[in-house]
């Protein structure tokens, strides 16, 4: 019987990260892993294939209508779209063989089968009908996250489609009704617009992007409509019929009302995730859930049996890899008696659309709920000279400071690039640090990051360049 410091069950960036860490502390680790391939959703479904899409077909897009007013004379393009996905499997195949790198290098046993913890210090490994106990002091769960379902519509992966079957379609949709206006649909919806389908997105709030400053979402909303997106805000979908020749959708408003038919080829169903406990017999081995089906953590994620913590999707929190990362990270260190740790106040989050939308640390309505008094600096791309002469001038920055201390609360991106240019106000936060500061350091210039550092400016109604 194999005998180690900590078992991870799950390999995605928040086990894989804890593995790493907790082997570089010293500790001999093990991850579980019952898919084929290492990595988790993220590397294999989910964040990075998405990603080689986006900038896929964003390249599609700017062959077909940017290149010609630059200058650039080429022929209208041609998609052939299973060489896209070539693209998109090449990428998935090198982050995979990253992180098996990642565990010969860190001397990190891999276990392939399904994990099931049997009670402290003893985890049951099953694959293909055979399975082997191993023992260990720590135990990491790390399973993550699973689709979440609508009732009564059935996701069959190639007409009715989650996420996964998005990514893999083999031919474009010519109409697309989307259920759920958040970060997966939006990205995915823009995807498949991109390259030629008719993209309708329902949502049951009032809103697209629940939970980001809705200033900012209000101007995605106005954005993404220009470049063809129909939204249906405040609706339902109550059921999809299916025949051979479309699906039809029925739709109705959420307060209640007459329900209206909609035609697609394709719906896709991504009204968000749910933590993926199955087959890890939590409940036999006593460890406590939530009332949302979400592994209960203390401050040092550890659950309620003893020598078990948890980590990622599975526990509460935005269900983000960097944010998985970063408690696999802090919670090795634990183990390893350090004192490891998350600031749950700078987690950044970002749609990687085009523009791009990314935030971190509160939005205006939180600040106005909690009571908190606050000034607000704006500066436009219209306004930034890097953004004018490449003509990609949508979006605006938005900074939130503390109207006393002049602390930045909160900063939210919309415009091209956002992804990269919101770490430096996650420095700034991380750091305490002021507006002010933010308004004194230099960026070079011309950037977008100017864009920046004039919202930090305008926080002291001082903006330099409007």
């Amino acid at each position: 019987m194999a005998t180690y410091d900590l078992v991870v069950i799950g390999t995605g960036p928040g086990g894989y990260v804890c593995a790493v860490r907790a082997s570089q502390l010293g500790m001999k680790v093990a991850v579980v892993e019952k898919n084929a391939t290492l990595g988790g959703t993220c590397l294999n479904v989910g964040c990075m294939p998405s990603k080689a899409l986006l900038h896929a077909s964003e390249m599609f897009e700017e062959a077909g209508h940017s290149f010609a007013k630059m200058g650039v004379s080429v022929s209208a393009p041609k998609l052939d779209l299973p060489a896209m996905m070539n693209f998109k499997q090449q990428g998935i195949d090198g982050n995979v063989k990253g992180v098996e790198f990642l565990m010969k290098k860190n001397k990190i046993d891999v276990l392939k089968g399904t994990g099931k913890i049997l009670g402290t210090g003893k985890v049951e490994v099953s694959a293909d009908g055979k399975s082997q106990v191993v023992e260990t002091k720590n135990i990491v769960i790390a399973t993550g996250s699973d689709i979440a379902r609508l009732k009564g519509i059935e996701i069959d992966e190639k007409r009715i489609v989650s996420s996964t079957g998005a990514l893999s379609l083999d031919k474009v949709p010519g109409k697309l009704l989307i259920v759920g206006a958040g970060v997966i649909g939006l990205e995915l919806g823009s995807v498949w617009k991109r390259l030629g389908a008719e993209v309708v997105v329902v949502e049951f709030l009032d809103r697209i992007l629940p939970g980001m400053d809705g200033e900012i979402a209000k101007q995605f909303q106005r954005i993404l409509e220009k470049q063809g997106f129909a939204f249906k805000l405040g609706s339902k979908v109550t059921g999809v019929e299916v025949n051979s020749k479309a699906l039809l959708a029925k739709i109705e408003p959420a307060s209640g009302g007459a329900a209206e038919t909609l035609e697609a080829d394709v719906v896709l169903v991504c009204i968000g995730r749910v933590p993926y406990t199955d087959g890890l017999g939590l409940k036999e081995a006593g460890v406590a859930l939530d009332a949302r089906g979400r592994v209960q953590i203390d401050p040092q994620f550890a659950t309620s049996l003893k020598g078990v913590y948890a980590i990622g999707d599975v526990v509460a929190g935005p269900m983000l890899a960097h944010k998985a990362e970063d408690e696999g990270v802090a919670v090795a260190e634990i183990i390893a008696g350090q004192a490891g740790h998350v600031n749950y106040d700078v987690i950044p989050g970002v749609v990687y659309t085009t523009p791009e939308v990314s935030s971190v640390g509160k939005t205006e309505e939180e600040l106005k709920q909690a009571g908190v008094a606050y000034t607000v600096g704006k500066f436009p791309f219209t306004a930034n000279g890097r953004s004018k002469v490449n003509q990609t001038t949508d979006g605006f920055v938005k900074i939130l400071a503390d109207a006393k201390t002049d602390r930045v609360l909160g900063v939210h991106i919309i415009g091209r690039e956002a992804g990269e240019m919101i770490h430096e106000a996650c420095v700034l936060m991380e750091f305490g640090g002021s507006a002010e500061d933010l308004a004194r350091t230099c960026h070079a210039h011309p950037t977008r990051s100017e864009a920046v550092k004039e919202a930090a400016l305008a926080v002291g109604k001082r903006a330099i360049h409007m």
